[in-house]
């Protein structure tokens, strides 16, 4: 039973010390019990009431990273049901599942081209997340060691108790995440789980069957459960996944505050599969296996998954700077940006696929767009005056032509005088129309 503020409160030393950043201690009080803060800043808090406020610190959801040879995948800890009203902290991973039917060589080859997948978005490099690997009567031991041949991802393992006691052992590099635990050999399981530290992928048809295995796991000492519904169709996925996540945040109901594991890949087609991917990572999927690997259909979720899991009070951005494309010369054109992520790739991957050399300046506008910053005041003559003074811009250039973009047009007047000896152009609205601009306007 989640604490509320003031009964938190009145477990706290309640000495106003400020060591925990806030305040007074009822503050603090109410951020805990808001799962906004963790107890452990509180250095004065007694063992007795840290054990009695240990509910009311842990995540609604638990966490569980799963690791293997320095690589990691981290799952669970969400506090809000919307990004808006906070973030989603732990991004939704993207599995792909081989099955021990199938040929070492055929395993090798799907597995090599997840491992091999790398695309940048924005500055930031995406990936996939691990390999699921299936029970389907053939040699589970020899695929499990050839997918280890080609990578070290995190493994989700697939398969009944008495395959995965033999190859458990001999994978002792992290944890793993087995699968999966039912009606009827979730003793095996977790005796399975507890025994070699393995997190445990809890399968059943109703969120009643649920609650009772997870209580039964946990009582066993499985403290690290994921939740499996059995639910493959659109509209079970979602109301199976809604309903798990929305009990553990608004009711803090424990037996249900797990990860949740969904498959995709058991769609009729690829299509689909894509499709139910997308649903899991956008409703409460933390741990999602598909069947088929294509860079047309990865690429889409992963910049889903990145948009979704971005903090939306914090835009992603690129570091103010005096940036160059294609080795421009003192005599070339210095167009000028915000540090929005995606407004400077936008700007700068036109002029480098159009092969000119150019300066851009990135101005610090605290990551926001064009218009988005002019509206707010963050981007203006005086600091555009400012990061061209920073930068030492005059110092790089003969010509001094400094170019706008088209949305401010407005500012022109303002930075002609802020810059004294500059010339100040309007360049175009939109990114896709600069290099017309540079080789017409500026020719």
């Amino acid at each position: 039973m989640a604490l509320s503020g003031i009964q938190i409160y009145k477990k706290l030393p309640q000495t106003n010390c400020k060591d925990c950043g806030f305040p007074t201690c009822l503050a603090f009080a109410m951020k805990l019990a808001a799962k906004q803060v963790e107890l452990s800043l509180c250095p004065h808090v007694s063992e007795e009431s840290a054990a009695e406020l240990s509910e009311a610190a842990a995540p609604p959801v638990r966490p569980i990273t799963l690791s293997s040879n320095g690589y990691e995948f981290k799952a669970g800890n969400e506090v809000v049901l919307f990004r808006h009203e906070k973030k989603f902290f732990s991004p939704a991973g993207l599995f792909l599942r081989v099955y021990d039917s199938e040929t070492a060589d055929v395993i090798k080859e799907k597995v090599k081209a997840v491992a091999d997948y790398k695309v940048d978005y924005v500055g930031i490099e995406l990936s996939w997340d691990g390999i699921a690997i299936q029970e389907d009567g053939g040699d589970y031991a020899a695929a499990v060691t050839a997918v280890r041949e080609v990578t070290h991802l995190p493994l989700i393992l697939i398969a009944g108790p008495e395959k995965l006691e033999k190859v458990i052992p001999e994978l002792d590099d992290g944890k793993l995440l087995i699968a999966f635990a039912d009606g009827d050999n979730w003793q095996q399981m977790a005796k399975l789980a507890k025994e070699h530290g393995t997190a445990l992928a809890v399968q059943a048809d109703t969120i009643d069957e649920m609650v009772a295995l997870t209580e039964k796991i946990n009582k066993e000492g499985v403290t690290d459960i994921v939740l499996s519904p059995s639910q493959r169709s659109l509209h079970g996925m979602l109301t199976a996944n809604t309903t798990a996540r929305r009990m553990a945040l608004k009711q803090t109901f424990r037996s249900l505050g797990y990860p949740v594991l969904n498959f995709p890949g058991d769609a009729a087609n690829p299509e689909m599969e894509t499709i139910l991917a997308a649903q899991a990572i956008g409703k409460y999927g933390s741990f999602i296996v598909l069947d088929h690997f294509q860079p047309e259909t990865a690429y889409p979720l992963l910049v889903l998954r990145q948009n979704i899991y971005t903090d939306p009070q914090k835009p992603i951005q690129v570091q103010p700077g005096l940036y160059e494309i294609n080795n421009p010369g003192p005599s070339d054109p210095v167009l000028t940006t915000t540090n929005f992520s995606i407004t400077y790739f936008s700007v700068a991957n036109e002029i480098e696929s159009a092969g000119l050399p150019a300066w851009l300046l990135v101005c610090d506008a605290e990551g926001m767009s064009v218009l988005t910053a002019w509206a707010a005041g963050k981007f203006d003559s005086e600091r555009i005056a400012k990061d061209v003074k920073r930068f030492e811009v005059g110092d790089k250039v003969n010509e001094k032509k400094l170019i706008l973009p088209g949305h401010v047009a407005v500012l022109s007047g303002e930075t002609e005088e802020e810059l004294p000896g500059w010339d100040i152009r309007v360049g175009p609205r939109e990114a896709v129309d600069i290099p017309a601009f540079l080789k017409q306007a500026l020719a």
